[in-house]
């Protein structure tokens, strides 16, 4: 993908490459916390074995094990959204946005919450939103000061698809009652599609965006 210039449409994203892309970091991620939790596990086994008696340190890296299973399931099931992006990139059109800044980050258990407006150069009242890395990295994605790809209707939420890096951030509506007004005069036709990407409700089915934030 070539460099863009601030102000000017990047080359066409490739929304099925985006989402393996998305998909193996993901798998890495899993990989690394997996591999750690066998190796918690595998050494006090093999100590035991190999005529170590059973102590409180042979028992602790289980323990600990136990901690970063339960810590990367809980992860998974709160923080990554990557099935919920693809059905928003399944209803809505990507849209290039010239202006993504980021305002704020929030810490939470399953990833950082940052707080973000996305606007166009010239246009004004874009609201704030929060997103999260949907593969549930922590750290914000390089490339955003040249504008992002955006999928869905900002006053519901959607997808942010950041060039170069390939990013992909679930976005959702910072202050959701806020925006009930625009929504109320969505229209039903923009309602109904909302309804079909899944970003009709303050909350999916995975835990509040601002959990610990």
């Amino acid at each position: 993908m070539s460099e863009s210039r601030p102000g000017r449409a990047p080359e066409t994203v490739d929304v099925e490459q985006v989402m393996k892309e998305n998909y193996l970091a993901l798998a890495k991620l899993l990989a690394s916390r997996l591999t750690v939790v066998a190796v918690l596990v595998v050494v006090p086994m093999a100590l035991n074995r190999a005529g170590s008696s059973a102590s409180f340190f042979l028992t602790l890296p289980l323990v600990a094990a136990m901690f970063v299973f339960i810590l990367t399931a809980y992860r998974l099931w709160a923080g990554v959204r990557l099935s919920q992006c693809r059905k928003v990139l399944n209803h809505y059109p990507l849209e290039f946005h010239t202006r993504v800044v980021k305002k704020s980050s929030h810490w939470t258990d399953y990833g950082n919450v940052f707080e973000v407006k996305i606007s166009t150069r010239g246009e004004h009242g874009a609201p704030l939103m929060k997103a999260i890395n949907a593969t549930g990295r922590r750290r914000w994605p390089e490339g955003t000061e040249n504008g992002a790809w955006v999928s869905g209707d900002l006053a519901f939420g959607g997808v942010m698809i950041v060039p170069g890096s390939n990013a992909v951030l679930f976005l959702n509506p910072a202050d959701w009652d806020k925006l009930a007004a625009r929504r109320e005069q969505a229209g039903a036709e923009r309602v109904a599609r909302a309804e079909q990407a899944g970003i009709n409700k303050r909350n999916w089915r995975k835990p509040v965006l601002l959990w610990g934030g």
